[in-house]
């Protein structure tokens, strides 16, 4: 894990995350689609570094996903600390975030609250 990568603008976890070795995280050059990204645009124009900071609860670009939506909310609820806490305990036991290219065991949820769930906990 790399903590100090933390968690992406719409709530991915860039420091958990294998797709990219060379990446810095949310707004560096090694990440997809960075000068496209709806999420980073809307937090930049908001004045705020992530969507979790955000009061409306919208589903817009990347957030129209259960993994980052779900780490968005659990980011709110809980406060990123908190989900980097349960992400890096989670991987020390063997929850995997991107097992086949970008998919892994968080994506294998497609109920919010049994993803904010299985992040909390580690259980299925």
């Amino acid at each position: 894990m790399k903590r100090e990568l933390g968690i992406a603008r719409c709530g991915l976890a860039c420091c958990i995350c294998t797709e990219n070795v060379d990446c810095n995280g949310c707004g560096s050059d090694g990440c997809p689609d960075n000068e496209l990204c709806e999420n980073k645009k809307c937090s930049i124009a908001k004045e705020i570094s992530h969507c979790y900071q955000c009061e409306e609860n919208c589903m817009k670009g990347l957030l129209s996903k259960i993994k980052p939506y779900t780490f968005t909310l659990f980011a709110k609820k809980y406060g990123e600390e908190k989900l980097l806490d349960c992400l890096e305990r989670n991987e020390k036991n063997g929850i995997v975030y991107h097992r086949s290219g970008i998919n892994g065991d968080y994506d294998d949820f497609d109920d919010v609250e049994q993803l904010m769930n299985f992040i909390l906990t580690g259980v299925r």
